[in-house]
């Protein structure tokens, strides 16, 4: 098929390499501008585009496809390059614009949206943070065809996998990978004309809200299983954190001390204080049962396992996180 692809970021150039690895003719690539990244904060190209690039396939970086809004030139060049491309579909992952109607319509097989959740259940911008941080047992990946709605259009295909303990970066692979397999498979079943359409259910809809950098804070009054879920969830942005004497130290990956139950400390001690400190973990009072930090970081340093980072940072019993 002569495909067109909208995407930005890492889960998107994996689907990207699929479609081409399976020998998709990919006749227009859109994604965001380039943008600011590193200390040196020097212009970069997304993961898309830099893979784009390096197949030689054509790119449009508009900030925006909406011919009446705040970029109508750019919006005008971005329609001009769609109508050139004489798309069949135009798959979309994670693009980061939203598509007008015009859009939708053009591709003689409309727009297949790849989407990092069983929908309903966490439409929206972040759903592998939502569904880690909410204690979601399974998530997994929809094709969607995609409508007006926020991740509202008909599904194509679905298809669960298991949570376990991973973080949002470890999911994020996962699901980048299924996605790519995915929507390989959809366009198969659509070219022999068996790719079935399902209206998404009314019930169980949710919405994986962006996630903001102030999250990030630690309220230690929280129970320990959601601090470790949250621990996970932003990891790796924005990642948790919490101030102890006055430096901001984020945590990386925890769990919870299993034979610690209820109130906060064993003592009774405030939520964020410290009960313990060794080489496997700071044990750390929450509003019911304790944590255990195991990879942290301190402000301007590395990820570091507990051993390793209490080399460089004395953490005392006493002292209190918040």
């Amino acid at each position: 098929m002569r495909v067109g692809f909208a995407g930005t970021p890492e889960f998107a150039r994996v689907a990207l390499e699929a479609l081409q690895a399976a020998g998709h003719e990919i006749v227009l690539v859109l994604t965001q501008p380039d943008r600011p990244a590193g200390r040196g904060m020097k212009l970069q190209a997304s993961p898309v585009k830099q893979c784009a690039l390096a197949h030689g396939w054509s790119v449009a970086q508009p900030r925006s496809l909406r011919l009446d809004g705040k970029y109508p030139d750019e919006a005008e060049v971005g329609r001009t390059a769609i109508l050139a491309a004489d798309m069949d579909v135009l798959i979309v992952a994670a693009y980061g614009l939203i598509l007008p109607q015009w859009v939708l319509d053009t591709p003689r097989r409309g727009c297949l949206n790849i989407h990092a959740s069983l929908l309903p259940r966490w439409r929206g911008a972040a759903p592998i943070h939502r569904a880690i941080e909410a204690g979601d047992t399974e998530t997994g990946v929809t094709i969607m065809q995609m409508d007006a709605g926020l991740d509202t259009g008909d599904m194509l295909l679905r298809e669960a996998i298991a949570i376990g303990d991973d973080s949002t970066a470890r999911l994020h692979d996962r699901l980048a990978g299924l996605g790519g397999r995915m929507i390989v498979d959809a366009l198969a079943r659509a070219a022999a004309g068996t790719l079935q359409r399902t209206p998404q259910p009314v019930e169980g809809v949710t919405y994986a809200h962006k996630v903001e950098k102030h999250e990030a804070q630690i309220d230690w009054t929280q129970d320990a299983a959601t601090l470790v879920r949250r621990v996970r969830a932003f990891d790796p942005f924005p990642g948790a954190s919490s101030a102890l004497d006055g430096e901001t130290v984020k945590f990386w990956a925890a769990h919870r001390q299993p034979d610690a139950v209820g109130g906060a400390g064993p003592a009774g001690e405030a939520p964020g204080t410290v009960l313990a400190v060794g080489p496997a973990g700071i044990h750390v009072a929450t509003g019911d049962g304790v944590i255990v930090l195991t990879e942290l970081q301190r402000a301007g340093g590395k990820r570091l396992a507990a051993a390793d980072f209490l080399r460089g940072f004395d953490v005392k019993v006493g002292q209190v996180f918040g």
